[in-house]
């Protein structure tokens, strides 16, 4: 490898402040704001994310339903039985 061309590699800690969750890694991400936390007595930079697995609706379960429900229902009354599948008709 060349020497002096990759970005620094080394520990660092993720951290999700809404769901107070941290994730001690390894990354090439810039340290630009300065914060440290320590974890297991040793001091490492630390990242904020947005979202993480700890917060996401997705995986928390607590994401929003739509309402799936009065659409289907919407849709036969505005089309009726003209949207039925091919192959279907009655033989003559």
């Amino acid at each position: 490898m060349k020497q002096g061309i990759h970005p620094d590699y080394g520990p660092v800690v993720f951290r999700d402040r809404s769901a107070g969750w941290t994730l001690l890694t390894r990354s090439t991400l810039a340290r630009t704001t300065g914060e440290t936390t320590e974890v297991d007595g040793v001091t490492y930079p630390v990242v904020d994310v947005d979202v993480s697995s700890a917060s996401h609706p997705w995986w928390t379960g607590k994401g929003r339903v739509l309402d799936t429900e009065g659409r289907v229902e919407a849709f036969r009354r505005r089309y009726g039985a003209a949207a039925a599948p091919r192959g279907t008709e009655p033989a003559s």
